[in-house]
């Protein structure tokens, strides 16, 4: 059994989370899950962000998305595939 896991860091939300969410729009068919977490709420909404999607395309798409976000200003992916012997 093998799963992808992409991290996404975003840095400064306020310039990239439109162009995060239209990327990851366009690519939503091959995410299964998405968690989205950043610090601070409500007074105190922090600029910084995780995202940590699981993703079910093939190893090009997977590569390919990862790829395209961490071309984005203030953004950085990282795609982990886990896999498990049977």
């Amino acid at each position: 059994m093998k799963k992808s896991v992409l991290l996404v860091l975003v840095g400064k939300r306020d310039e990239s989370a439109i162009k995060v969410q239209q990327l990851l729009t366009g690519w939503g068919c091959i995410i299964k899950t998405r968690l989205g977490l950043h610090d601070d709420v409500l007074e105190d909404c922090s600029n910084k962000g995780l995202l940590i999607l699981e993703l079910v395309g093939t190893d090009d798409q997977n590569n390919e998305l990862s790829r395209k976000l961490s071309v984005l200003p203030g953004v950085i992916s990282k795609l982990v595939d886990l896999e498990l012997e049977e």
